[in-house]
């Protein structure tokens, strides 16, 4: 059943709480009726996410879809990439997600600045305020975006924003693709400016005819972060943890909103 039927069929059914399945929950309360208490879904979706962050890094600094083209066409072309050794890595958002992504980045020796609401030092890594961002884009190589959607969010990376970036930077969103500007980005793109490698796009699908498809240095993958063969038994895991828990009276964890 899809979100929007399994949310009206609320209205019909008792419930004493409502588990999502993911980690965002923008656009969830203007659906829900007034009682309800509603669960997201950390801890079933940061260690794949993660991965695939990684691999996206990866994927566009080691030009991992330059080989593949060459090996359709039997091209033995040897290159040198710039990798992630030794880049500057503006990280924007700090929370599971986000951290799961440092504890992983950091062996490939980056150096990491996570932005943040506000400035602090968390988990022995030190968290930048969101109102340097200004100064420390024009510093970054990579700036990986792990922010949830909503309107505080929209379009934070404008056309500002990524003119700010120094040229060959690269774009990795793993948040939600309303963070960015995408008519902007395109710009940027077309311009051979900066590159993306990124999970979630504004809008989604992304259309056919969309020109990010088609322009060089980005790869695109199909808002997959957490769909790895982890997902469903962590699902099962989180929801039986949570009827233990509401059978023995207790609260249950990760509960975001209350109508």
């Amino acid at each position: 059943m899809k979100q929007g039927k399994a949310l009206k069929a609320l209205k019909q059914v008792e419930h004493r709480l409502v588990q999502g399945q993911s980690i965002g929950y923008d656009g969830v309360q203007d659906r829900l009726p007034a009682g309800t208490v509603y669960a997201n879904a950390a801890s079933v979706h940061e260690t794949a996410t993660a991965e695939l962050t990684l691999a996206l890094m990866l994927a566009a600094q080691r030009e991992l879809p330059r080989m593949v083209r060459n090996q359709d066409q039997a091209n033995w072309e040897s290159f040198e990439a710039t990798g992630l050794a030794d880049t500057r890595v503006v990280m924007l958002g700090f929370g599971g997600v986000a951290k799961a992504i440092a504890d992983r980045m950091l062996p490939f020796e980056v150096e990491l600045i996570p932005v943040a609401s506000r400035a602090r030092k968390e988990d022995g890594i030190e968290v930048r305020g969101i109102d340097e961002l200004p100064e420390l884009l024009p510093t970054a190589d990579i700036l990986v975006i792990v922010l949830p959607g909503g309107p505080e969010t929209q379009h934070l990376i404008d056309d500002a924003a990524l003119s700010a970036l120094p040229d060959g930077a690269l774009v990795v969103n793993v948040g939600r693709g309303t963070i960015v500007d995408t008519d902007a980005l395109v710009d940027h793109v077309s311009r051979g400016r900066l590159r993306v490698a990124s999970d979630v796009f504004d809008p989604e699908p992304l259309p056919a005819d969309h020109p990010l498809w088609s322009l060089p240095g980005v790869i695109i993958a199909p808002h997959v972060g957490g769909r790895s063969a982890a997902m469903r038994p962590r699902v099962a895991k989180l929801l039986a943890g949570q009827a233990e828990r509401m059978a023995r009276g207790e609260e249950p964890i990760n509960v975001v909103i209350r109508t």
